[in-house]
Protein backbone atom coordinates (compact mmCIF):
# COMPACT_ATOMS: atom_id res chain seq x y z
CA UNK A 1 0.00 0.00 0.00
CA UNK A 2 1.81 2.98 -1.13
CA UNK A 3 0.48 6.31 1.49
CA UNK A 4 2.11 9.73 1.66
CA UNK A 5 2.63 9.57 5.60
CA UNK A 6 6.83 10.51 6.19
CA UNK A 7 6.41 7.99 9.02
CA UNK A 8 5.54 4.49 10.66
CA UNK A 9 6.42 4.58 14.55
CA UNK A 10 6.76 0.86 15.75
CA UNK A 11 5.84 0.75 19.38
CA UNK A 12 6.49 -2.99 20.98
CA UNK A 13 4.82 -3.82 23.92
CA UNK A 14 4.02 -6.91 26.00
CA UNK A 15 1.81 -6.50 28.97
CA UNK A 16 2.57 -2.83 30.42
CA UNK A 17 -0.26 -0.60 29.49
CA UNK A 18 0.32 2.13 32.27
CA UNK A 19 3.71 2.85 30.78
CA UNK A 20 2.30 2.40 27.19
CA UNK A 21 -0.66 4.59 27.79
CA UNK A 22 2.18 6.96 28.68
CA UNK A 23 4.32 6.61 25.53
CA UNK A 24 1.37 6.74 23.50
CA UNK A 25 0.61 10.26 25.06
CA UNK A 26 3.80 11.43 24.04
CA UNK A 27 3.62 10.45 20.43
CA UNK A 28 0.12 11.93 20.39
CA UNK A 29 1.69 15.85 21.20
CA UNK A 30 4.27 15.42 18.87
CA UNK A 31 5.75 18.40 16.58
CA UNK A 32 5.37 16.47 13.72
CA UNK A 33 2.33 14.68 13.13
CA UNK A 34 2.61 13.23 9.63
CA UNK A 35 3.63 9.50 10.73
CA UNK A 36 1.34 6.47 11.62
CA UNK A 37 1.80 4.03 14.87
CA UNK A 38 1.75 0.78 14.80
CA UNK A 39 1.60 -1.34 17.99
CA UNK A 40 3.85 -4.84 17.53
CA UNK A 41 1.92 -6.37 20.47
CA UNK A 42 3.51 -10.08 21.46
CA UNK A 43 0.71 -11.25 23.15
CA UNK A 44 -0.72 -8.83 25.99
CA UNK A 45 -4.03 -9.16 27.79
CA UNK A 46 -7.27 -7.33 27.44
CA UNK A 47 -5.60 -4.23 29.61
CA UNK A 48 -3.66 -3.21 26.63
CA UNK A 49 -6.14 -3.23 24.01
CA UNK A 50 -8.30 -0.94 26.28
CA UNK A 51 -5.46 1.41 26.62
CA UNK A 52 -5.02 1.52 22.43
CA UNK A 53 -8.85 1.58 22.19
CA UNK A 54 -8.76 4.69 24.09
CA UNK A 55 -5.78 6.42 22.39
CA UNK A 56 -7.07 5.87 19.17
CA UNK A 57 -10.68 7.03 19.76
CA UNK A 58 -8.96 10.24 21.08
CA UNK A 59 -6.10 11.06 18.51
CA UNK A 60 -5.80 12.18 15.02
CA UNK A 61 -3.21 9.77 14.39
CA UNK A 62 -4.09 6.16 12.92
CA UNK A 63 -3.13 3.47 15.11
CA UNK A 64 -2.40 0.04 13.69
CA UNK A 65 -2.62 -2.63 17.14
CA UNK A 66 -1.08 -6.09 15.90
CA UNK A 67 -1.39 -8.60 17.82
CA UNK A 68 -0.43 -12.31 18.50
CA UNK A 69 -1.31 -15.24 21.02
CA UNK A 70 1.48 -15.07 24.30
CA UNK A 71 3.60 -18.24 23.59
CA UNK A 72 6.87 -16.70 25.33
CA UNK A 73 9.35 -14.44 24.19
CA UNK A 74 8.42 -13.99 20.38
CA UNK A 75 8.87 -9.75 19.94
CA UNK A 76 11.13 -10.63 16.69
CA UNK A 77 8.41 -12.24 15.00
CA UNK A 78 5.33 -9.63 16.13
CA UNK A 79 8.27 -6.41 14.84
CA UNK A 80 8.37 -8.44 11.50
CA UNK A 81 4.51 -8.37 11.25
CA UNK A 82 4.22 -4.66 12.62
CA UNK A 83 6.74 -3.93 9.37
CA UNK A 84 4.27 -5.52 6.65
CA UNK A 85 1.47 -3.52 8.19
CA UNK A 86 3.12 -0.20 8.52
CA UNK A 87 2.49 2.10 5.41
CA UNK A 88 5.10 4.20 5.13
CA UNK A 89 8.48 4.22 3.78
CA UNK A 90 10.42 5.25 6.33
CA UNK A 91 10.25 3.12 10.59
CA UNK A 92 11.03 4.25 13.51
CA UNK A 93 11.05 2.09 16.09
CA UNK A 94 10.99 1.96 19.75
CA UNK A 95 9.37 0.25 22.91
CA UNK A 96 5.77 0.73 24.86
CA UNK A 97 8.40 2.17 27.72
CA UNK A 98 10.24 5.22 26.09
CA UNK A 99 8.63 7.74 26.25
CA UNK A 100 9.29 10.30 23.50
CA UNK A 101 10.00 13.47 23.76
CA UNK A 102 8.00 16.12 20.92
CA UNK A 103 10.85 16.55 18.58
CA UNK A 104 11.66 12.74 18.56
CA UNK A 105 9.69 12.10 15.34
CA UNK A 106 10.78 15.16 13.77
CA UNK A 107 14.20 14.79 14.83
CA UNK A 108 14.33 11.21 13.13
CA UNK A 109 13.30 12.66 10.13
CA UNK A 110 15.51 15.22 9.83
CA UNK A 111 18.32 13.51 9.78
CA UNK A 112 17.48 10.61 7.57
CA UNK A 113 19.60 9.56 4.58
CA UNK A 114 19.69 7.58 1.88
CA UNK A 115 21.64 4.52 2.67
CA UNK A 116 21.79 5.48 6.51
CA UNK A 117 19.96 3.72 9.23
CA UNK A 118 19.73 6.31 12.75
CA UNK A 119 21.04 4.75 15.98
CA UNK A 120 19.78 6.66 18.73
CA UNK A 121 19.52 6.15 22.62
CA UNK A 122 18.07 6.66 25.72
CA UNK A 123 17.83 8.13 29.37
CA UNK A 124 16.74 5.31 32.61
CA UNK A 125 14.22 7.13 34.69
CA UNK A 126 14.85 5.96 38.19
CA UNK A 127 11.98 3.60 39.53
CA UNK A 128 10.14 6.37 41.82
CA UNK A 129 10.62 9.22 38.58
CA UNK A 130 9.12 6.19 36.47
CA UNK A 131 6.29 6.10 38.80
CA UNK A 132 5.24 9.39 39.34
CA UNK A 133 5.21 10.79 35.43
CA UNK A 134 2.54 11.21 34.59
CA UNK A 135 0.77 12.67 31.29
CA UNK A 136 0.59 15.95 32.35
CA UNK A 137 4.10 15.82 33.26
CA UNK A 138 4.87 14.32 29.83
CA UNK A 139 2.47 17.39 28.03
CA UNK A 140 4.83 20.04 29.86
CA UNK A 141 8.19 17.89 29.00
CA UNK A 142 9.15 17.65 32.47
CA UNK A 143 10.46 14.65 31.99
CA UNK A 144 13.24 15.52 29.82
CA UNK A 145 14.32 19.10 31.91
CA UNK A 146 17.91 18.47 34.00
CA UNK A 147 16.89 20.14 36.33
CA UNK A 148 13.40 19.07 37.01
CA UNK A 149 14.67 15.08 37.03
CA UNK A 150 17.31 16.18 39.10
CA UNK A 151 14.89 18.13 41.65
CA UNK A 152 12.77 15.01 42.10
CA UNK A 153 16.30 12.55 43.05
CA UNK A 154 17.47 11.42 39.92
CA UNK A 155 21.24 11.32 40.21
CA UNK A 156 23.52 13.74 39.06
CA UNK A 157 25.81 11.59 36.29
CA UNK A 158 26.91 12.46 32.14
CA UNK A 159 24.29 10.91 31.04
CA UNK A 160 22.31 13.64 31.49
CA UNK A 161 24.13 14.92 28.83
CA UNK A 162 21.80 12.10 26.53
CA UNK A 163 18.47 15.45 27.50
CA UNK A 164 20.34 18.51 25.77
CA UNK A 165 18.50 20.62 23.55
CA UNK A 166 21.14 22.25 22.05
CA UNK A 167 21.90 21.30 18.51
CA UNK A 168 25.52 21.99 18.61
CA UNK A 169 26.17 20.30 21.59
CA UNK A 170 24.04 17.05 20.51
CA UNK A 171 26.50 17.12 17.21
CA UNK A 172 29.72 17.26 19.06
CA UNK A 173 28.49 14.41 21.45
CA UNK A 174 27.09 12.36 18.66
CA UNK A 175 30.48 12.45 17.11
CA UNK A 176 32.64 11.86 19.90
CA UNK A 177 31.11 8.88 21.50
CA UNK A 178 32.62 5.90 22.36
CA UNK A 179 28.95 4.29 21.90
CA UNK A 180 28.64 2.02 18.18
CA UNK A 181 25.70 3.28 16.18
CA UNK A 182 23.68 0.27 16.44
CA UNK A 183 20.39 -1.40 15.80
CA UNK A 184 18.83 -0.58 19.41
CA UNK A 185 15.24 -1.33 19.05
CA UNK A 186 14.40 1.20 21.82
CA UNK A 187 15.22 4.17 19.23
CA UNK A 188 16.47 3.18 15.86
CA UNK A 189 14.93 4.46 12.60
CA UNK A 190 15.58 3.38 8.64
CA UNK A 191 14.21 2.69 5.16
CA UNK A 192 11.41 0.29 5.29
CA UNK A 193 13.05 -1.63 2.27
CA UNK A 194 16.64 -1.46 4.08
CA UNK A 195 15.03 -3.92 6.36
CA UNK A 196 12.91 -5.99 3.94
CA UNK A 197 16.33 -6.41 1.65
CA UNK A 198 17.82 -8.39 4.74
CA UNK A 199 14.23 -10.27 5.20
CA UNK A 200 13.74 -8.40 8.36
CA UNK A 201 14.46 -9.95 11.85
CA UNK A 202 15.57 -13.10 12.77
CA UNK A 203 12.13 -14.95 14.48
CA UNK A 204 14.60 -17.37 16.39
CA UNK A 205 16.02 -15.16 18.62
CA UNK A 206 15.17 -14.77 22.02
CA UNK A 207 15.66 -11.77 24.60
CA UNK A 208 18.96 -10.32 24.44
CA UNK A 209 20.61 -8.42 21.29
CA UNK A 210 17.82 -9.67 18.87
CA UNK A 211 17.64 -6.18 17.60
CA UNK A 212 21.71 -5.70 17.01
CA UNK A 213 21.33 -9.00 14.68
CA UNK A 214 19.09 -7.07 12.14
CA UNK A 215 21.43 -4.43 12.03
CA UNK A 216 24.77 -6.13 11.56
CA UNK A 217 22.51 -7.96 8.68
CA UNK A 218 21.60 -4.50 7.10
CA UNK A 219 25.29 -3.46 7.83
CA UNK A 220 26.21 -6.08 5.64
CA UNK A 221 24.16 -5.26 3.01
CA UNK A 222 26.29 -1.79 3.03
CA UNK A 223 23.99 0.30 5.19
CA UNK A 224 25.92 2.32 7.33
CA UNK A 225 24.19 3.61 11.11
CA UNK A 226 24.67 7.16 12.20
CA UNK A 227 24.82 8.12 15.67
CA UNK A 228 21.95 10.06 16.85
CA UNK A 229 21.74 9.68 20.43
CA UNK A 230 22.05 12.86 21.68
CA UNK A 231 19.05 14.50 19.15
CA UNK A 232 16.65 11.93 18.83
CA UNK A 233 15.53 11.75 22.80
CA UNK A 234 13.48 9.05 24.69
CA UNK A 235 13.31 8.42 28.14
CA UNK A 236 12.77 4.89 29.54
CA UNK A 237 10.56 4.07 32.21
CA UNK A 238 11.96 1.52 34.84
CA UNK A 239 10.92 -1.88 34.91
CA UNK A 240 12.36 -5.93 35.60
CA UNK A 241 13.53 -8.04 32.95
CA UNK A 242 10.94 -11.34 33.42
CA UNK A 243 12.54 -12.64 30.04
CA UNK A 244 16.67 -12.64 30.53
CA UNK A 245 17.96 -15.53 30.81
CA UNK A 246 21.59 -17.42 29.80
CA UNK A 247 20.42 -20.19 27.22
CA UNK A 248 18.96 -17.61 24.96
CA UNK A 249 21.54 -15.20 25.54
CA UNK A 250 23.36 -18.02 24.18
CA UNK A 251 21.52 -18.63 21.16
CA UNK A 252 21.90 -15.65 20.21
CA UNK A 253 25.46 -14.94 20.57
CA UNK A 254 25.60 -17.87 18.37
CA UNK A 255 23.04 -16.79 15.65
CA UNK A 256 25.28 -13.48 15.84
CA UNK A 257 28.54 -14.91 15.47
CA UNK A 258 27.53 -16.96 12.37
CA UNK A 259 26.40 -13.33 10.73
CA UNK A 260 29.24 -12.01 11.52
CA UNK A 261 31.49 -14.66 10.21
CA UNK A 262 28.80 -15.43 7.24
CA UNK A 263 28.69 -11.77 6.49
CA UNK A 264 25.50 -12.67 6.13
CA UNK A 265 22.72 -9.99 4.70
CA UNK A 266 19.67 -12.37 4.61
CA UNK A 267 17.80 -14.66 6.93
CA UNK A 268 16.07 -17.11 6.06
CA UNK A 269 13.64 -17.39 9.60
CA UNK A 270 12.28 -13.71 8.96
CA UNK A 271 9.48 -12.46 7.14
CA UNK A 272 9.27 -14.44 4.24
CA UNK A 273 10.03 -18.13 5.33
Amino acid sequence: MQSDLKASVIISTYNQPEWLELVLHSYGIQTEMDFEIIIADDGSDERTKRVIDKFSAESKLNVTHVWQEDKGFQKTKILNKAILASNADYLIFTDGDCIAREDFVETHLSLKRENYALSGGYFKLTEKISNSTTKDIISEQKCFDRDWLLAKGQPKTFKLNKLTTSDFKSRFLNAITPTKATFDGMNVSCYKSDILAVNGFDERMQYGGEDREVGERMMNNGIKFLQVRYSAICVHLHHDRPYKNTEAEVLNQQIRATTKREKAKWTVFGIKT
